[in-house]
């Protein structure tokens, strides 16, 4: 489980990271609706970094390593598929890459979906 905290470490760092870059570099440079685009993939990605975080210490209570292990698994490309194409789309104006973004958050639902699962049977 420990993979879990220092993942969630890392992806919390680059929210921060991000979070700032967004808040001042970003500010006089994306549109209004660009800028909340960008800051919905900050949201998202503090959320599930915090997830992971979670999954790294309560994950050690569950007997249910496998789920645990799929459900990090499954918040790392949420991540990367749903902040990420917000984070594109953001910058780039591409509004295709919006089309990515869903399946970033079906991958957020399993990987809570595990969690709840793996919860509910110790």
């Amino acid at each position: 489980m420990n993979i879990w905290l220092g993942l969630g470490g890392i992806v919390m760092l680059l929210a921060v990271a991000l979070g700032a870059f967004g808040a001042h570099a970003l500010k006089n440079k994306l549109s209004e609706e660009q800028m909340k685009t960008y800051q919905t993939g900050i949201q998202y990605q503090i959320a599930h970094g915090l997830g992971l975080l979670f999954l790294g210490t309560a994950g050690k209570q569950l007997t249910h390593d496998s789920l645990i292990l799929w459900a990090g698994w499954l918040m790392i490309g949420g991540i990367l598929l749903f902040s990420g194409s917000l984070y594109a789309l953001s910058l780039s104006g591409v509004r295709k890459l919006g089309a990515i973004t869903p399946i970033g958050g079906v991958l957020f639902l399993a990987a809570w979906i595990l969690v709840v699962i793996a919860a509910t049977q110790g």
